[in-house]
């Protein structure tokens, strides 16, 4: 017997990814990611499901600070080596085409955040809060943590003002949602982020390069082609073929 695959492809290859708005290499790692999915359009039909995590969910609501003071204060690093580290970010970026702040921005507690992208998901605008919160993060001057910039990038992401607010107040609002995907990632040995995880199968860590991302999509496409096994018999066996049939 010998197995051959056929090549119809059923159902997509969905990417799990779990980031944060606050982690710079989940916007540098997204960007080259979607290179690779757009390297392989109608070859490889991928479905991105994002997903919750916090870099710093012990911070308090409304506790906000420049990206270089908290960075010197988590680190132990020099106010000379953050800001560098900072200004090397800013280039990685700009190679992937993103626009990125170097200096002046905020750092704080990510929750609410993540609490209006499990809303966004939900209204189908999930890529599209993602990217908005993404650029008003590090490409924009004005702090995402402040409450009226949330909601202005928010609607200008497609949701509505009214719902985005009452998820604001609610501060029950999609909690478990958060929480559950910070449980998964944690289930599954992930204590950074980005972390992708590919069909279910693959897991990938950090802001890998463009290439590396399409190799694994390539490889777990290949494997998702279902298969069939050919039974041979008879060499002689009567078939028809393209010059017709054999009587």
């Amino acid at each position: 017997m010998e197995a051959s695959t056929v090549g119809e492809f059923v159902e997509k290859l969905r990417v799990d990814i779990w980031s944060d708005i606050a982690c710079p290499w989940c916007y540098v790692g997204k960007a080259r990611f979607d290179k690779a999915v757009q390297q392989l359009e109608g070859k490889v039909d991928v479905e991105v499901r994002h997903r919750s995590f916090e870099l710093d969910p012990h911070r308090e609501p409304g506790d906000t600070a420049p990206v270089v003071d908290m960075l010197v204060k988590k680190y132990g690093m020099s106010r000379a080596q953050a800001q560098a580290g900072e200004y090397r970010l800013k280039d990685l970026a700009k190679a992937e085409d993103l626009d990125y702040q170097a200096e002046g921005r905020d750092h704080g507690n990510t929750f609410d955040l993540h609490r209006i992208l499990h809303l966004a998901s939900e209204r189908g605008l999930e890529a599209e809060a993602w990217q908005a919160f993404y650029v008003a993060n590090f490409a924009d001057e004005a702090s995402i943590f402040d409450r009226q910039r949330v909601i202005d990038v928010a609607v200008g992401a497609g949701l509505d003002k009214d719902e985005v607010v009452a998820v604001l107040d609610e501060p029950e609002a999609y909690r478990e949602a958060v929480r559950a995907d910070e449980a998964e990632a944690a289930a599954l040995g992930a204590t950074g982020v980005p972390f992708f995880v590919v069909d279910e199968k693959y897991g990938v860590s950090g802001a890998q390069p463009t290439e590396l991302f399409a190799e694994v999509l390539e490889k777990a496409w290949r494997e998702k082609q279902p298969a069939i096994t050919t039974i041979s018999g008879a060499e002689d066996a009567e078939a028809c073929g393209p010059d017709g049939c054999e009587i």
